[in-house]
């Protein structure tokens, strides 16, 4: 997997690029707020894993919540949402170009259903976590079958290299 590298917006309306995330053990997951199923159930486990990781690991590690899903998810919206999770939750979003841009540099998909008569709308999505080293280096795909325990030790193991 390549390194990370985006442009986009963060959560409080400012631009920000991956660079701004260097020094960090950083994880990157893509989906949108009003996700019903994978997206909360994946940011509970990935608070829950940092619980378990300690309180330096939390001063260590950021995760990125990219939304793909622009239109509803707006700064308010993401900072609402990532502020469920805690401090280390980031959320960041783009214009189309920028999202597929991300999307095709690690080979994920996202996609819009049809809007039902009350304008809502499914937004299809990938459901790994990327993890990257300190220096922005990808190291490991994160996927929801993992076994937790093996989670738990390989981010040990990335928070711990230098």
């Amino acid at each position: 997997m390549p390194p990370l590298a985006f442009e986009l917006t963060s959560e409080s309306g400012e631009r920000v690029e991956a660079q701004a995330f260097r020094g960090d053990t950083t994880l990157l997951f893509l989906g949108f707020t009003q996700c019903h199923d994978v997206c909360p159930a994946t940011m509970a486990h990935l608070d829950s894993i940092l619980d378990e990781l300690g309180e330096e690991a939390r001063d260590d590690l950021r995760v990125l919540f990219v939304s793909v899903d622009p239109a509803r998810d707006d700064a308010e919206a993401l900072r609402e949402y990532t502020a469920n999770f805690g401090p280390e939750f980031v959320g960041l979003t783009g214009s189309k170009e920028e999202l597929d841009a991300l999307t095709r540099r690690y080979r994920v998909t996202y996609g819009y259903g049809e809007k039902d008569d009350g304008g809502r709308y499914t937004v299809s999505h990938p459901s790994a976590i990327f993890a990257f080293d300190r220096h922005g280096e990808a190291q490991l795909l994160i996927r929801q079958d993992d076994a937790r325990e093996a989670v738990v030790s390989d981010l040990r193991r990335l928070l711990a290299k230098g």
